[in-house]
């Protein structure tokens, strides 16, 4: 049996995963903005990658103040 974090998903599952649009998930694969990988021509994601890269987004996004803490 396949390791989750070694689960390889499709477009649909990353949408569902990400709770996005099929459309947006294929947007950011085709620009290189979330991890992928084609195969055959059809876009496949790793499930560890894709906890990495949102990971990376959380933590640049904690790291950025809130509108109404910025200093003036």
């Amino acid at each position: 049996m396949i390791e989750q974090s070694d689960e390889i998903l499709t477009i649909e599952e990353v949408a569902a995963y990400l709770k996005a649009g099929r459309r947006t998930v294929y947007r950011l694969a085709a620009n290189g903005q979330i991890p992928a990988f084609k195969l055959g021509g059809t876009w496949r994601f790793q499930r560890a990658e894709l906890d990495r890269w949102i990971a990376a987004r959380m933590g640049t996004q904690e790291g950025k103040p809130k509108p109404d803490e910025e200093k003036p």
